[in-house]
């Protein structure tokens, strides 16, 4: 499965309704969004009419279309850096531009000749006796009704014990009360340290993202694709819900991983990193809340439930360069472009993972004048593997890969992920003294799982290979030759994303 990014600036505020006018029928409200995403899973081409689209939750568009990166895949031999991209590997969603414009109604009068001048009042009827004697019945009437409500309060009075209640109408709604672990108080908490990302290339193309804060030094974690216009000497801001907007730099950044830091300049001392829960004890079910500025709009917060775990995906952008691979958790929580980096939280408000990709059916293509939008299928980065990864870039600004040191075929497959017969850029399918060479691997066998998860692809098999750490012991099932065997591997490591 691919995946896009979203990424773009916030669209202009809607027009005001213009004053109403004196014509015969209201104008009918008008309004237009436009943005650009690209996004396909391996079963579809990107921007294929057939069957639903996976677009990147990243950047939302921008007026200026922003271009989003999209990350290699470490796994091979070291001359196999990258590896070669699958077709129809989906795109970020972060490189369209689009705005969006609110629409105008007005209302009008009809004319006067109808509603206004054109009236007379009927003349006043004769009186007669009957008029008397509706008279005379509403005065029966107004006297019996005395009587009753007379007759009422006496027996009322006699019967009275002393414990009679008086009822008063209270003229406010009261104060308003919300747990801590409701949707609201989660967001009340979270808000806070959520900033919305602005990212500008040297030659004034970018997009919005989202970041959440990961520590008190100023360290905000997003996606690679919502930070990668500003990457080599572009313009990188951060804002946060009370308004305050803050320059920042890029301390590192993963293509493959699909992670990346940045950090605030002259950062506040006040900074409330959010808490990180543990997406390993995550179940099917468990209820999401999303936070991000989807098409620019920031502060959003919306919620859903954890729909599937460990769900492949791959996403690109487009260029066929770079890839980036997750073993995600699935959202129906609504995400959309400008999502993309921001945090994905459990009802406690603990960071289960970061949001990064959506399906979509729309057909929006990079650079293009479509947009896609959420249809309920979200995804996210667990966040045990985003945090490993935004340690290392702090520590040392490059991301560290596992690696099993053997080059599989990155074709959409059911039947496993195939070591290669032929290496990229003509080095051994198989590194010499690597991970897969020590457990016995050769050209031509098919991975089928990975400890208990199966791998259908390699794309599944560089996924699930990421979320282990370098020097994780992990066992590997492949078929040779119509037989199935096990083998215990060590993971390798591989530096940086080239």
């Amino acid at each position: 499965m691919s995946t896009e990014n979203e990424g773009t600036a916030v669209p202009p505020a809607p027009s005001a309704p213009p004053v109403p006018v004196d014509a015969p029928a209201a104008s009918a409200p008008q309004g237009s969004d436009a943005g650009a995403a690209t996004t396909a899973a391996p079963q579809h081409v990107s921007g294929g009419a057939q069957g639903p689209e996976l677009v990147h939750a990243g950047p939302a568009p921008a007026y200026a279309s922003a271009q989003g990166q999209q990350h290699g895949a470490p796994g091979g031999p070291e001359g196999a850096w990258p590896p070669p991209q699958p077709p129809g590997t989906p795109s970020y969603a972060d490189g369209g531009a689009g705005a969006g414009a609110g629409g105008a109604g007005a209302g009008g009068a009809g004319p006067t000749g109808v509603w206004g001048a054109g009236y007379q009042q009927p003349a006043p009827k004769p009186k007669n006796g009957r008029g008397g004697l509706v008279a005379a019945v509403l005065v029966a009437a107004l006297v019996a009704g005395g009587l009753g409500g007379g007759l009422g309060y006496t027996l009322a009075k006699n019967n009275d014990n002393g414990s009679s209640t008086t009822l008063s109408a209270s003229d406010s709604g009261g104060s308003v009360k919300r747990d801590a672990g409701t949707v609201a108080g989660v967001a009340q908490r979270a808000l806070p340290s959520t900033v919305t990302i602005e990212a500008e290339s040297t030659n004034g193309e970018g997009g919005t993202g989202t970041g959440f804060v990961f520590d008190k030094q100023g360290h905000i974690v997003t996606n690679n694709h919502v930070v990668a216009d500003a990457v080599d000497g572009g313009k990188l801001t951060a804002t946060f819900p009370n308004g305050k907007k803050y320059d920042a730099e890029v301390v590192g950044h993963a293509q493959g991983y699909d992670v990346a830091v940045i950090k605030l300049k002259n950062a506040p001392s006040d900074l409330k990193p959010l808490t990180l829960g543990n997406s390993d004890q995550v179940a099917v079910g468990d209820s999401t809340i999303a936070i991000g500025a989807p098409f620019g709009l920031s502060n959003t917060v919306t919620t859903g439930i954890i729909s599937a775990k460990n769900r492949p995906v791959a996403s690109s952008d487009g260029s066929g360069s770079n890839a980036s691979y997750m073993s995600a958790l699935q959202t129906d929580a609504s995400i959309n472009p400008g999502n993309s980096g921001g945090p994905l939280l459990d009802a406690q408000g603990n960071v289960i993972g970061i949001n990064s990709a959506i399906q979509s059916t729309s057909g929006g293509g990079l650079g293009g004048t479509s947009q896609s939008g959420s249809i309920g299928l979200g995804f996210a980065i667990p966040i045990n593997q985003a945090k490993y990864v935004a340690q290392q870039l702090i520590k040392t600004g490059k991301p560290v890969y596992a690696k099993i040191g053997a080059s599989v075929s990155l074709e959409d497959s059911t039947g496993g992920a195939k070591i290669t017969t032929e290496g990229a850029g003509g080095s051994a399918p198989v590194e010499a003294g690597g991970p897969a060479a020590k457990a016995g691997l050769k050209p031509g066998d098919v991975i089928t799982k990975l400890d208990d998860h199966v791998i259908d692809s390699g794309p599944t098999l560089i996924g699930e290979i990421w979320t282990h750490k370098p020097g994780d012991k992990v066992k590997i099932t492949y078929e040779r030759n119509g037989q199935t065997h096990t083998v215990d591997l060590t993971l390798g490591s591989r530096t940086g994303d080239s």
